[in-house]
């Protein structure tokens, strides 16, 4: 009689960006695996955090796996897990949970349909919601950013295209905008300009110039607009049609406000005379005003979630 193999747990230092990584393995077969973050994680609402990431696993396994996620974070002194989420808001997060009809796009997080039964499963619950939505007319104006333009016009607000003759200074420019933009966002962490620009320049071979946009006072970066086109679309024997607005960052102050709507009208504005028709505006936080600057132009098309379970 053959003698039955149970899944076991092995630790492995091979993941060099988290803090753990593990692997179940049944024999010599990897059937499911994940990261943990709980070193330099943030604190939410008196919170210590700990992140489950690099979630890979095979259905039947996935009550086991997390199980031993929190297990391991409650050990090490957490009390609430957030997942999936790849060490920190820079990387993969999100799970993708309302597929809709529209082809994945360039970037974007992708995973089976019933991961999400995974998590609901082992009882995490919502913890933020997101979701991209989908512009298919360019053309549209809205006519109270004329009134943004001018203000800007007159505190000498500027916006022009990203130069790629001087790579390294860009990159500068939008890192001090990026880090000072996003330091109150949901879960931030910090990251040094070293990792940015290297995260950012794996994506030059990708860009059109002229969609991405800086916004300059006085000559002095205090926006940005990332948008690259969908090559997701060439990879399935399509043309490129879209654009995907990826990120748009403006330095919080007042002299600032609407800055963010005028670069994404810009964006549109300069994808239509480029042959674009259509405008994907990625990966929002529902509770992100940028959420409702979307909703003038443009109808979801992808939803997502990040969960939580206390420990």
């Amino acid at each position: 009689m053959q003698q039955l193999t149970l899944p076991n747990f092995v630790q492995t230092k091979d993941i060099t960006d988290a803090d753990a990584h593990w692997r179940l393995q049944s024999d010599t077969q990897v059937v499911g695996q994940y990261s943990l973050w709980w070193k330099q994680t943030p604190s939410l609402n008196g919170c210590k955090l700990g992140f489950i990431g690099h979630y890979q696993v095979l259905d039947k396994n996935a009550t086991t796996v997390l199980a031993h996620a929190c297990k391991q974070l409650a050990s090490l002194g957490c009390n609430l897990a957030v997942a999936p989420i790849d060490g920190n808001t820079w990387q993969r997060y999100r799970l993708l949970t309302e597929r809709g009809t529209h082809p994945t796009f360039f970037l974007e997080p992708d995973n089976p349909d019933n991961w999400h039964q995974h998590f609901i499963e082992h009882d995490f619950t919502p913890l933020a919601n997101y979701s991209s939505s989908l512009n298919t007319d360019l053309t549209q104006v809205d006519y109270r950013l004329q009134f943004v333009e001018q203000r800007c016009k007159q505190a000498n607000i500027h916006i022009r295209t990203l130069d790629l003759q001087n790579q390294q200074q860009e990159l500068h420019h939008i890192y001090n905008v990026a880090i000072q933009s996003f330091r109150n966002n949901f879960l931030y962490t910090p990251i040094n300009e070293a990792q940015f620009i290297t995260q950012y320049q794996s994506l030059l071979p990708y860009i059109q110039p002229e969609l991405v946009l800086i916004a300059e006072h006085n000559q002095n970066p205090v926006g940005f607009l990332f948008a690259i086109p969908d090559w997701s679309q060439k990879q399935r024997g399509e043309p490129i049609n879209t654009i995907i607005i990826k990120t748009v960052a403006i330095l919080p102050k007042r002299i600032y406000a609407g800055l963010g709507n005028l670069l994404v009208a810009k964006s549109q504005q300069i994808a239509h005379k480029l042959g674009y028709s259509q405008a994907i505006h990625a990966l929002m936080h529902d509770a992100n005003p940028s959420r409702n600057l979307s909703n003038r132009y443009a109808t979801t098309i992808r939803r997502y979630t990040l969960f939580s379970k206390k420990i």
